[in-house]
Order: structure tokens, then sequence, then C-alpha cells
């Protein structure tokens, strides 16, 4: 996909990875609408991108996980900019640690980091049919691939993530749309510090078993990985390369897979 021209819409972009996403889809051309439950950051956020391309961006605060919310984006962005053509299914929630973690944790885990990406692509798939193009890009993670230790809630919602992408472009690959599924380890975000800044023993222990299993990038070095995925329409994204041998590991060996992480677990209490 040739960006510049383009528009596109990026969630969960008050700050981390999508922010980063949006600032370099404007260097190269595109229009982007920003959106994140967190108004007040995403007022800075907007500000601050604009001054990187001035009359290319427009913020509106919402529930990505609300189709309501979701179809506001999408006419904001018809309105200013013309028909979305590239969808970045990036907010995410890690809630939850073990089996303590709660029904509420479940239910907005599901809501945010799998029904956003669905409720997304049934507002957008038919329109994006008949143009002949469009552009889906699902933030799941490395623990979408592997497992996270710690947190089922995201284990489970971010493999279900990257099913689903799978699926939509499987369906819809032939017929103009591409689909791109970002699975980083660790980034340099709010929602990795502030596990590893928990007072929860489990949640520190998840954020551990992040950090120490490579590297911890900024957004925008993860953002510059996802933009050239674009440009190539390539699938699965891995900012860390170490995950593709690791997943490698998981498919010949299941069960040797299995007992090393839990021997990983058992190095980090």
């Amino acid at each position: 996909m040739i960006i510049d021209g383009t528009v596109a819409i990026v969630t969960g972009a008050a700050g981390g990875i999508g922010a980063a996403l949006a600032q370099r889809l404007l260097e190269h051309g595109a229009s982007v609408v920003v959106t994140d439950l967190d108004a007040a950051r995403l007022d800075a956020t907007a500000a601050s991108l604009e001054r990187v391309a001035p009359g290319r961006v427009a913020g509106l605060a919402g529930d990505c996980s609300v189709e309501a919310d979701v179809q506001a984006l999408i006419d904001l962005a018809q309105d200013r900019f013309g028909p979305v053509d590239l969808y970045a299914a990036n907010a995410g929630v890690g809630l939850g640690q073990g089996l303590e973690s709660s029904e509420d944790d479940w239910s907005t885990s599901i809501d945010v980091n799998v029904l956003a990406h669905v409720r997304a692509a049934r507002l957008l798939t038919p329109g994006w049919l008949e143009r002949g193009r469009g552009y889906f890009l699902s933030t799941a993670s490395a623990a979408g691939l592997l497992t996270q230790i710690g947190s089922p809630t995201y284990s489970v919602t971010k493999h279900a993530a990257v099913a689903f992408a799978e699926w939509m472009s499987v369906t819809y690959g032939s017929r103009g749309i591409a689909v791109s599924c970002l699975c980083p380890m660790g980034v340099n975000t709010s929602m990795l510090n502030g596990g590893a800044g928990s007072d929860d023993e489990t949640a520190r222990l998840g954020a551990r078993a992040v950090t120490e299993a490579g590297g911890v990038l900024e957004p925008l070095e993860v953002a510059d990985i996802v933009i050239e995925a674009i440009g190539t329409e390539q699938f699965l994204v891995l900012p860390h390369a170490e995950v593709l041998e690791f997943y490698r590991r998981k498919g010949s060996d299941y069960d040797r897979w299995l007992a090393g992480m839990r021997r990983y677990q058992d190095t980090l209490a």
C-alpha cells in the first residue's frame, strides 16, 4: 500500500505505539483521525501531531469497542478527509492477573482487545469491498503467538486478535483488503511500565518476563517497522526478531516449549 494520500484512523493514539504510528503515517503523507478514551491526553497528542502535518489531523475521544463511537470516527474521517483507507486497531488493555481476574477484567479485555477489531471491520469492510481496497492493521502482541506469563486475559484475547486478523486476510485478502498483524514484545509504553511498577506481584512478574526475554523498543522504532510492513502488505509484523524463533520452537515441539516456559517462569519468581 502506498500511504501517501490515504486516510487512516488510529485507535489508542494518545500515546505509545498509537501516537507513534499516527506520526509516521502523517510523515508519509496520510491524513489521520486519532482516538483514545483519555480525552485530555488525546488533545495534547493531536496538537503535537498537528505541528507535524498541519490540516491533516483530527482527534475524537471515544471508546473503540463501542460501535457508535467507531462509526463517529469513520464519519469524521469522511467529512474531513475522505473515505477511510486504513484502520489501525491499536488500542488495548492489560487487565487481571491469574485466575483471580474478575468477570469485568475478562469482559473489558474481550471487548477492547478483540471485539473492537470485529466491530470496526464490520463497519468498514463493505465499503472497502465496494472500492476494491482497504487496509486493516491489528495491534496484537507477541503474547498472541506465544503466551504472556501472568495475565490470562491478555494472552487469550491477544491470541484471538491474531486469529481474527488471520481470518480477515484469508477471507478478504484476494478481494483488495490487506491485513497486517503487529506482534511486538517489549515496548516502552505506559502498559509495560505500569506492570513493572505495579503493587501486584503477578503483574511485575509478567513485565519482567517481557523485558528479560528481549530488548525494549521505543514506540517510534515499532512504528517505522509497521510502516515498512504496510508498504509491502506483510501480514505478520515482528519488531522483535527473536519472537519468530520462539514461535518456531513452539510449533516444532509444543511440550518442550511449555516445559521451557514453566522453567522460565520459575526463574522469574
